[in-house]
């Protein structure tokens, strides 16, 4: 039996070891004071974004009194809370999407190659955590990082991967996706006629 537990804790260690290794990115740090009798009590709260920038991310906040602590804090829950996201050529979005959060509302868009991120301040950690490299995003509304994140988070979660798309409508990626030829004939009207 005790061979048994030995190996069980082992095997715990080991997939915790070959767990992929996140980073992480603080967002912003706010210091709260709260007043007592004998003057003021100050403490912490961090905002932090993880991800394994290839293709998950997720934030979480932490309070304490000392600011390393609260980015600990911040730090794991991130971790639990995290989310998939289908990325296109592993570099952009798939399509165009927004997302909504209390009064923030952000507005994201695929580009192409070598565009790099076009996003500000919050939006921009998520995006780098979740490995994006080409995206151009705005925020409208609220300018708070915490609905700007929750917003933004909000958005990815909508996003669909062709893939995902064709398997709920029980059909082939090909059928879903627009033909190259027929794209491409229709962008050049002279190349139809020569």
């Amino acid at each position: 039996m005790a061979e048994r537990d030995n190996n069980r804790r082992g095997n715990r260690r080991d997939r915790e070891e070959q767990a992929p290794e996140f980073a992480d990115r603080l967002v912003a740090i706010n210091r709260v004071s709260k007043t007592v009798k004998g003057g003021k009590r100050f403490g912490f709260a961090a905002l932090v974004v993880v991800g394994d920038q290839k293709g998950r991310v997720g934030f979480g906040k932490g309070k304490a009194k000392e600011v390393p602590e609260a980015i600990r804090k911040a730090t794991e829950q991130a971790k639990r809370k995290m989310i998939r996201v289908p990325l296109r050529e592993g570099r952009t979005l798939h399509h165009d999407i927004e997302g909504r959060h209390g009064a923030g509302k952000v507005v994201m868009r695929t580009a192409p190659t070598g565009t790099g991120i076009i996003a500000g301040g919050p939006m921009r950690a998520v995006f780098e955590m979740l490995g994006v490299q080409d995206v151009v995003a705005k925020s409208i509304g609220s300018q708070n990082p915490y609905n700007m994140i929750r917003a933004t988070l909000d958005g990815l979660g909508k996003e669909a991967s062709p893939r995902s798309v064709a398997q709920r409508r029980g059909k082939k990626v090909a059928d879903i996706l627009p033909k190259r030829e027929d794209a491409t004939q229709e962008n050049n009207p002279v190349a139809e006629e020569a």
